[in-house]
């Protein structure tokens, strides 16, 4: 199975698996976040960072979310990447979460395929449905 790993601002990561819990009824396995505060320098987490993707890294690789593209989450994200066994995304959601709970059990690059429409097609203009 493949590891999930949210590297967000603040508790936003956590309150997205705790979401995720709700909806599953059960925490899952192999999932862990970090969340940076305004007071952080996102290189002294890296040691942290590191140390919790080794431990939802069952081998077959982790798939890193983050929420804001250029911010410093995933900024310390991409010092983490490995084409094909550490992958990244950015624009966490909880649609995007949740199909990426939902499809880790395949190769990365269908659940990184999977995780991305997960979080587009999530979001929706509700006045034209």
């Amino acid at each position: 199975m493949i590891g999930l790993f949210l590297l967000t601002h603040s508790t936003y990561g956590e309150s997205l698996i705790q979401c995720a819990c709700h909806v599953l009824n059960k925490r899952p396995p192999q999932i862990a976040q970090l969340g940076l505060t305004a007071q952080d320098d996102p290189l002294d987490a890296l040691p942290l960072a590191r140390q919790l993707l080794a431990c939802i890294d069952s081998g077959e690789g982790v798939l890193v979310m983050t929420d804001i593209y250029g911010a410093s989450p995933s900024n310390l994200a991409t010092k983490l990447l490995e084409p094909g066994r550490i992958e990244g995304v950015a624009g966490v959601n909880l649609p995007m979460l949740l199909r990426a709970l939902n499809y880790r059990e395949k190769d990365m690059a269908t659940l990184v395929a999977k995780a991305v429409s997960g979080g587009r097609d999530g979001v929706i203009n509700m006045l034209t449905h």
